[in-house]
């Protein structure tokens, strides 16, 4: 979105839809992760997609919080944040190729993480950034 210094559009990112699906997101897949074995906890499967998942809200926020300086700056953010959702989705058939969690629950991360992918495409591309 191009406008000029008077009309600049902020975001608050804990507003987002896209924020706020990814938070409930992440909160599931941390809740589920903590019973992963012990071996995964600390830099395995579980560490990781606590780490991807919480990636995708906190690239959100921080490129919000950029954006005033340089809505590129935003722009760049959204495509970590894509990026994020996209190795979230790979550590998901992890869990459940692992037997760490069952096939449709595994299934059903990967599609609200394609439905956040979908919305975060989305609003980069409204941003024109």
């Amino acid at each position: 979105m191009h406008a000029g210094p008077e009309t600049k559009r902020t975001w608050n990112a804990e507003g987002l839809e896209v924020f706020r699906r990814a938070y409930d997101l992440s909160l599931d897949m941390h809740r589920v992760s903590l019973s992963f074995a012990k071996i995964e906890q600390y830099g395995g499967l579980a560490d990781q997609m606590r780490r991807a998942s919480k990636s995708i809200c906190a690239a959100i926020v921080e490129g919000q919080g950029r954006q005033a300086a340089s809505p590129k700056e935003f722009g760049r953010y959204l495509v970590m944040a894509i990026g994020s959702a996209e190795e979230a989705k790979l550590w998901c058939r992890y869990a459940a190729d692992l037997g760490y969690v069952e096939i449709g629950k595994a299934q059903a991360w990967r599609d609200e993480l394609g439905h956040i992918l979908r919305m975060l495409q989305g609003l980069k591309s409204r941003l024109d950034v």
